[in-house]
C-alpha cells in the first residue's frame, strides 16, 4: 500500500496547478480571502460556517473539476481518493496565512505563520 500512496503523491503533485488554474475566479478569491471556503483533507474545497445558494454553486462547480482531475489522475495506477487525499495535504500545505484550512479531527483553523495542522498521513 505504501508504494501505491507514494505514486498517489508524486501524481497529486501535478494536480496542484489543476486546482489553482480552475479556481483564479475572482468570487473563489473573494470568497477565500473573506474566510468564507477553505481547503479540506479530503481534497476537496468546503464552506466554513453559513453557506448562500451563490457560495455553495462556487464550491460545487471547483469541487467537481477536482474531481474531474483526480479521476483522469487515477487512471495512472492510484485511486481517486488517494488522488484526492494526497492533493489536498499539498493544498493545506501551501495555503497563505489568514486562509481556512480543515483540520483532521474537521475544526476550521486559520493558517498562521505556523505550518498547518495536517493528517499525519500527509508526507
Amino acid at each position: 500500500m505504501r508504494p501505491m500512496f507514494f505514486t498517489a503523491a508524486l501524481a497529486a503533485t501535478a494536480l496542484i496547478a489543476g486546482p489553482a488554474f480552475a479556481q483564479r475566479d475572482p468570487a473563489y478569491s473573494a470568497a477565500r480571502a473573506a474566510g468564507q471556503v477553505g481547503e479540506q483533507p479530503d481534497g476537496y474545497l468546503g464552506v466554513v460556517g453559513a453557506s448562500t445558494p451563490t457560495l455553495q454553486a462556487l464550491v460545487n462547480n471547483i469541487n467537481i473539476q477536482r474531481k474531474k482531475q483526480y479521476t483522469a489522475q487515477a487512471a495512472n495506477g492510484s485511486t481517486v481518493q488517494q488522488m484526492a487525499f494526497v492533493t489536498g495535504c499539498n493544498l493545506i500545505l501551501r495555503s497563505a496565512p489568514g486562509e481556512k484550512y480543515q483540520a483532521p479531527d474537521g475544526r476550521w483553523l486559520t493558517r498562521g505563520a505556523e505550518a498547518p495542522v495536517r493528517d499525519p498521513r500527509c508526507l
